[in-house]
């Protein structure tokens, strides 16, 4: 039998604290959080692995579901500079498990998905492991969740083309936008901050993710 714990552990020295992470908060939620738990079971021994984990299938034309590995997720939060007092709007929930690292930083998670069978398995296992400070809900991943808005922090969970001014209008005043811009190894770590009608960003690190669906940028007409 595995022992998950350890792993853990040797996942949080070996691959995330080797990267310049050094918040507590963000250590202490990848040390508790089981990732083993977020997988497909046959992929269970590899949880810890250094690499995105697939979870979903490529079909209907929209690419296939992955769970970041650890060290550009890690990194990623730790630029939210998440506290107790924020509620956060996560774009991509899929198998749950950044919501459930989101949940023991933040103060409360609404996560959004917009595969039913992935929100129906992350609401299912949130719910298995006492994660109670979270909420799944179903939509287009581009059009965020008004409802709830506004939002401390939201924290897009892939690469995206570009950010629709959409979400950014569900941040409060002086609220932060986390995402990686772009595919590929050109793709960069912003920080979106809302000021008034607008928000300005600025660029971290590059970060290779897998891309969330929609997101596209419209064609735009060459004449």
């Amino acid at each position: 039998m595995m022992d998950f714990a350890a792993a853990r552990i040797k996942m949080v020295d070996n691959q995330i604290r080797t990267t310049d992470v050094t918040s507590h908060s963000v250590l202490n939620a990848f040390l508790s959080v089981p990732r083993e738990a977020f997988v497909p079971a046959n992929l269970r021994p590899l949880a810890y692995i250094d690499e995105d984990m697939q979870i979903a299938e490529a079909a209907n034309g929209q690419p296939a579901r992955y769970i970041m590995e650890p060290s550009p997720l890690a990194k990623l939060l730790q630029l939210g500079a998440i506290t107790k007092d924020d509620l956060v709007l996560e774009i991509g929930c899929g198998a749950g498990y950044t919501a459930a690292l989101l949940s023991q930083i933040a103060g409360s998670v609404v996560a959004v998905e917009c595969d039913e069978s992935l929100a129906a398995k992350a609401t299912a296992t949130l719910a298995d492991l006492g994660y109670d400070n979270v909420a799944v809900v179903t939509g287009d991943l581009e059009k965020g969740y008004a409802a709830e808005a506004p939002y401390d922090l939201i924290f897009i969970n892939g690469a995206v083309e570009e950010i629709p001014q959409g979400l950014l209008d569900q941040l409060r005043e002086g609220g932060r936008l986390v995402a990686v811009v772009g595919y590929g190894n050109a793709a960069r770590a912003r920080v979106y901050i809302r000021h008034g009608a607008n928000a300005s960003f600025t660029e971290f690190f590059n970060a290779a993710l897998k891309p969330l669906p929609g997101f596209r940028k419209a064609a735009e007409f060459v004449f």
